[in-house]
């Protein structure tokens, strides 16, 4: 590592930069793909960064984007399970990416994953530790980079209907800001070691949500070559009638229904941010709740986003990219922690019943049936996990991973996480987000290991897998069985857990029964 120690200011478009070693690896961190997106440049597509003089210090994180965290508040016990949250304050001056490498100075150029953050399109940060791509990196022979953006409000709110052509792409101005990241990367990262022309992106729950709108996008395509999708499958977007009426909703909140956008410009961040729980709550629940999850997040505007990701049409777009996706095994019971029915496993067969009518409708009954059928031996909290983690999560999954089969062009790969947290007594099994520490073998930096020794393993395989993902197109790694694409016939699904191994078509009956549901 000598060399990497001397080399640490590199020269980009834009200008010069110092990095500094993280575990052995350069790190650049807040390296600007755009400029400030605060005053006049609020809700407008990004504008690049402004050159500069010197060397541009690179070596701690600056900021990150204004924050929307809805929903209940989670656990005490949880603090701390999924890592730190991201200290850096919240600014719109957000436009940034770190770039992790081991290719100071550059040799032979290296495969570059792409990583695109969760937090459902409203929250999130790809500063935290649990993403630090230092390990990543060195498993996988690697160049990797971690984006921030535009979110919530701030980065889709439609404002075309109202002020006109000026802001006819700002709801999808957060889906711009990732196709400005995937051209700085194309421009700059062989400075770093990388090689453009072999791309990964990659994103966990939201940031799953974010590939696969950039896979519906024309103008990304030719900036990424491979695709992971994490326990986030986007399959719908919202309409351009639902994002309308949603701004509706937000001017009226504000009192500026009739107003001049320098009004809504001049708004404090923290205004917008209060407008997005009373919006939204006055928007009411999408046709499609199941399948559109994202109230501010992209609008399939048949431009920025040609069609839903989903669809036929959706997913030609990007035919020709391999894709991996997948679960975990129990996504749900990182969404129950404060219900204290399902933490103690005490809920009533009532409580289950209006849980699951919350997603099921007039269909409760069958699939209440369905799961006391299936497992017999397990208690309401635990049928509840089980049916939320089918309806919310892997329904959406593998109605992606089938329609991709279907074009028979690139193959998908479908996987769930199944090694169990022993953490707070294994109650959280295999829950939503476990994947990311054991992505980037961060898993030691998080409480989902609780000690023990397995995960540092798993998180080897996994971290080697995806990496040889982006190498190839096609995922593969010694300690795990042959893993075969996906396809309708036998819907192979390679199990993590220790050891790993492949299923065929597992819960082929819960599969199908919530296809049926989520599509209406």
């Amino acid at each position: 590592m000598a060399d990497i120690a001397e080399n640490l200011i590199v020269e980009i478009a834009d200008g010069r930069v110092r990095g500094a070693l993280v575990e052995g690896v350069a790190a650049f961190k807040s390296l600007p793909y755009g400029a400030s997106t605060a005053g006049a440049a609020r809700f407008l597509p990004p504008r690049p960064p402004a050159p500069w003089a010197g060397v541009r210090d690179a070596t701690a994180f600056a900021t990150q984007a204004p924050q929307f965290r809805g929903g209940p508040a989670q656990r005490p016990e949880m603090a701390g399970f999924l890592g730190a949250p991201d200290p850096s304050p919240e600014s719109e001056d957000c436009l940034a990416l770190n770039v992790w490498t081991t290719a100071l100075p550059p040799a032979s150029p290296r495969p570059v994953m792409v990583w695109f953050h969760g937090g459902a399109f409203s929250f999130g940060s790809s500063n935290n530790d649990t993403v630090r791509g230092s390990r990543l990196a060195r498993h996988g022979d690697v160049v990797v980079v971690t984006v921030n953006q535009r979110l919530n409000i701030f980065g889709h709110l439609d404002l075309a209907a109202r002020y006109g052509t000026a802001y006819a792409l700002s709801g999808n101005a957060g889906a711009l800001d990732m196709l400005a990241a995937l051209r700085w990367v194309r421009d700059n990262i062989g400075a770093f070691g990388g090689d453009p022309g072999c791309v990964a992106i990659f994103g966990e729950s939201g940031g799953g949500g974010k590939v696969s709108t950039l896979m519906a996008m024309p103008a990304a395509q030719g900036l990424f070559h491979r695709a992971i999708i994490q326990s986030g499958a986007s399959v719908r977007l919202r309409t351009p009638e639902r994002a309308a009426r949603l701004t509706d909703a937000v001017l009226a909140h504000l009192g500026l229904v009739g107003a001049p956008v320098e009004a809504l410009l001049a708004l404090p961040m923290e205004a917008l941010i209060a407008a997005i729980a009373p919006a939204e709550q006055a928007l009411g629940p999408s046709p499609y709740p199941l399948l559109d999850r994202y109230p501010f997040g992209p609008t399939m505007d048949g431009e920025v986003v040609a069609h839903h990701p989903g669809s036929p049409e959706g997913l030609a777009i990007s035919a020709g990219i391999p894709l991996m996706i997948g679960d975990t095994a129990q996504e749900a019971t990182l969404f129950l922690t404060h219900v204290d029915a399902v933490w103690h496993r005490t809920l009533s067969e009532d409580g289950l019943a209006r849980q699951v009518l919350a997603m099921a409708g007039a269909r409760t009954s069958e699939v209440l049936e369905t799961y006391r059928r299936l497992m017999p031996a397990a208690n309401p909290a635990e049928r509840l996990i089980a049916a939320m983690t089918d309806g919310r999560f892997r329904s959406r999954s593998v109605l992606m991973a089938e329609g991709k089969a279907a074009l028979g062009a690139a193959p998908a790969f479908y996987y769930r996480f199944a090694w169990p947290s022993p953490a707070h007594g294994g109650r959280l099994g295999a829950p939503h987000a476990i994947d990311v520490p054991l992505t980037f073998d961060t898993t030691d930096l998080t409480g989902v290991a609780a000690g023990a020794p397995a995960a540092a393993g798993l998180a080897g395989i996994v971290a080697e897998t995806w990496a040889h993902f982006t190498h190839t197109g096609t995922p593969g790694h010694p300690a795990i069985p042959a893993w075969p694409a996906y396809e309708p016939s036998h819907r192979a699904t390679m199990v993590l857990d220790v050891p790993c191994r492949v299923e065929e078509n597992p819960g082929a009956e819960t599969r199908a029964l919530w296809q049926e549901i989520a599509l209406g």
